[in-house]
């Protein structure tokens, strides 16, 4: 097969190396910064071109989208129209003005379709969801969920304040950039009816965006989920508690584990992590699944279509927070 990688940041070289960790043989990127194109071109030996458009001349059978936010759905856009195989890093996009057009156009097309997930390929969330399909803590009452990190500390040697995440106009903001934590509630409670989020610049961060934002989410199936963000802890911290009638599961990222208490016999049970599991891993598996689904035409963990409503927690989260009320999901008009 053949594959396009738009982006040479981070995040899209490090799916290049996997790619090719995988065997794709025939590996294409896009960048218009030439500095940094030359560089995986020298790096990489692959084929390198300035523009999308050249790209996608080039015939991939799937293209990776791993350019900043903002750029998402006008990109995925051209992509899908072209009926294109797409991978979208997290987030899908940073407003709705093209959001259903990429779905339904990706649905029309049926193509196959992946919004990136991580966080569901790493052995914590995973066995959690292992353990709540197998209904070990019979109805789910609640949840809280939670990440933070001090923007500062994420690239050191850069200035935070020309990061993406300091500016909303690129898709800023912990709403948004931590949205595997509203991804994961989602995907352990089922869908959201309504939200109500407080959310703001708090702290002394140069930023344009908010730092801290607490989301409390009504699920249809009864549950409630709260879920923290923020860019302003020292420490790196993730983690969920997750509490039904049977018992409770929690997770520590830090600590390695998943620790679940049976409520009828009082008896604790511990998942540890693998010993020499590494972070890349998740990143793996995901692109294996990713090329699974192209190879066999069948849908993935998360295609456009859901991942919209993921997308639609976050803008009823922004709106709330700026109305200062509940918000339902379901909402056409959501910023």
């Amino acid at each position: 097969m053949k594959s396009l990688v738009i982006g040479a940041g981070s995040i899209g070289k490090r799916h290049l190396r996997n790619l090719k960790t995988l065997r794709v043989q025939h590996l294409a990127v896009v960048e218009n910064d030439l500095q940094r194109l030359q560089h995986v071109s020298q790096e990489m030996g692959i084929a390198c071109f300035s523009a999308v458009e050249e790209g996608l001349d080039w015939s991939p059978d799937f293209v990776i989208v791993a350019t900043p936010t903002h750029l998402h759905c006008d990109q995925a856009l051209d992509i899908v129209r072209r009926g294109i195989d797409v991978f979208i890093e997290k987030p899908l996009c940073h407003t709705n003005d093209r959001l259903f057009d990429l779905a339904n156009e990706s649905e029309k097309r049926r193509l196959v379709s992946l919004v990136g997930c991580n966080m569901r390929f790493h052995p914590g969330p995973a066995k959690i969801k292992e353990l709540l399909l197998q209904r070990q803590l019979g109805k789910i009452l609640f949840a809280r969920i939670h990440v933070g990190s001090y923007l500062p500390a994420w690239r050191p040697g850069t200035d935070y304040r020309e990061n993406y995440a300091a500016n909303p106009e690129t898709g800023g903001g912990c709403i948004l950039d931590c949205v595997h934590e509203i991804d994961l509630a989602r995907w352990y409670l089922g869908e959201v009816q309504d939200v109500f989020c407080l959310a703001g610049h708090f702290s002394a961060l140069e930023i344009s965006t908010e730092d801290i934002a607490v989301l409390l989410c009504h699920h249809s199936s009864g549950a409630i989920s709260e879920i923290h963000l923020d860019y302003v802890q020292r420490t790196y911290e993730r983690g969920c508690q997750i509490v039904g009638e049977k018992g409770s599961i929690f997770w520590d990222f830090n600590g390695k584990e998943v620790r679940w208490c049976d409520g009828d016999t009082a008896r604790w049970t511990q998942f540890t992590q693998p010993q020499h599991w590494e972070v890349n891993q998740m990143y793996l598996d995901e692109m294996q699944h990713f090329l699974d689904c192209v190879r066999n035409r069948r849908q993935s963990l998360l295609p456009i279509s859901e991942a919209v409503a993921v997308m639609q927690i976050v803008f009823a989260a922004k709106e709330s927070a700026r109305q200062g009320k509940l918000v339902s999901t379901t909402r056409e008009v959501l910023a």
